[in-house]
């Protein structure tokens, strides 16, 4: 297997954390889709990633879907349960943070365009929404240790490459200092070597 994506993505970057979790070999391939020379579209349709190869060279893409993929792949270090309600629940987790992300990628790319083809309105509304949403996911973790209670899962790795993007992309947004219980989470999460091995590098 291999999997094609930018290190600075949080969607890869999730794929990423996920692979070392379950101690599943696979080769990353470095692609930015916004570069000219990108082949990500011959694997995904869609031009984005992550995208995983699959050793039939058969594709998947989307990260929820190559996370599910992958936590059934081994029975070792499960990520989720294999139904129920709870996986519905982590399953939600998971949705809110890309949901995050997606605000955040999206206001970022807008502060990239031409100062004066920019739109303020536009950025200030995906600002709001990651706000409140951060208000939300700060306000279910209360003072669990982990997003799903006691137990390190999926709810946790995508909320973690949530941060770490917004640290990474939108240095200037407080959430550290609005949410304690998100900044305690994600320095827990940094001492994990596939937190620790996955950070996005700078710029």
């Amino acid at each position: 297997m291999k999997l094609i994506g930018s290190p600075t993505s949080p969607y890869t970057r999730k794929v990423r954390v996920v692979l070392a979790e379950k101690k599943i070999e696979c080769e990353f391939v470095l692609d930015n889709p916004w570069d000219a020379r990108s082949t990500v579209g011959a694997f995904n349709p869609l031009g984005k990633v992550p995208v995983l190869v699959l050793d039939d060279d058969s594709t998947l893409f989307d990260s929820r879907v190559i996370v599910e993929y992958l936590d059934g792949m081994t029975p070792n270090n499960r990520l989720m349960p294999a139904s129920g309600r709870e996986r519905t629940r982590i399953k939600r987790w998971e949705a809110l943070a890309d949901g995050i992300q997606d605000a955040a990628v999206a206001a970022f790319l807008e502060t990239k365009r031409p100062e004066n083809e920019q739109s303020p309105a536009s950025i200030s509304r995906q600002r709001d929404k990651i706000g409140h949403a951060l208000a939300a996911v700060a306000a279910e973790l209360g003072e669990q240790p982990w997003c799903s209670g006691s137990a390190f899962s999926l709810a946790d790795i995508a909320v973690g490459c949530t941060l770490g993007y917004l640290d990474l992309r939108l240095a200037d947004l407080p959430w550290r200092q609005r949410h304690t219980n998100l900044a305690r989470l994600h320095d827990e999460l940094m001492q994990r070597p596939s937190f620790a091995e996955t950070a996005p590098p700078a710029g």
